[in-house]
């Protein structure tokens, strides 16, 4: 097996790789992430996950673009930006990027290490990776690393990684600050957030155009 790993961040790839590795299976990561935003912010993770395949000694390819204009024009066509923008653009840019380059370079298997994260939307990674592997004669391996949240979050922070405070994008961004901002709210009214009533009052002021922090609307 020839697997290329999609890995959109070292702290996201600690319990990554140390699983695969325990399996036998010596990854190659792959960088292409176009969708983060600001430069600096790039830069700050590319970085950190440089330095961090130099010192574990594993194979990192770096398909080098910050896209910020692209991605926020394509982004844009999107039916709902809130909604819908990973599943119609932001995962299918990044994946079949690997899938190109996995298929030109000889690799066999894909994987991504955005199946770790307790945020992004797992079962519909499981599902376009699965179609794109099939698409373009690849094998896609299929690992819920979700389990190893909270091991893969301490290694990093134990090995001083930089960690990255949103997903990625500038409408992440702004969606974790205010994200936080409710969560006083919620914490305040006595009322425990949790990711699912947080989205929804989010998703409830981005219809109503209120989105700033000071004027959100919370129906408690």
């Amino acid at each position: 097996m020839k697997l290329l790993l999609h890995t959109c961040c070292a702290p996201c790839s600690v319990y990554c790789i140390k699983t695969l590795r325990k399996e036998g299976i010596e990854p190659t990561l792959f960088w292409y992430n176009p969708n983060i935003h600001p430069y600096q912010e790039y830069k700050l993770r590319r970085d950190c996950l440089k330095k961090y395949a130099d010192d574990i000694k594993v194979k990192l390819v770096l398909d080098d673009v910050y896209g910020f204009d692209e991605f926020v024009c394509n982004v844009n066509t999107c039916k709902n930006n809130l909604n819908n923008r990973c599943e119609e653009y932001c995962y299918p840019l990044r994946f079949r990027r690997l899938c190109e380059y996995a298929k030109e370079n000889g690799y066999d298997t894909i994987s991504t290490t955005l199946l770790y994260s307790i945020y992004q939307k797992h079962d519909y990674i499981k599902w376009l990776l699965t179609a794109m592997a099939e698409e373009y004669g690849l094998k896609f391996l299929y690992r819920d690393f979700r389990e190893g949240w909270r091991e893969g979050q301490d290694a990093a922070r134990a090995a001083g990684m930089y960690m990255q405070k949103y997903c990625g994008c500038i409408y992440s961004e702004e969606e974790s600050f205010i994200g936080r901002e409710l969560s006083k709210k919620f914490k305040k009214a006595g009322v425990s957030p949790t990711n699912s009533n947080v989205r929804k009052v989010i998703e409830e002021n981005k219809r109503d155009g209120m989105i700033r922090p000071d004027n959100l609307e919370v129906d408690f």
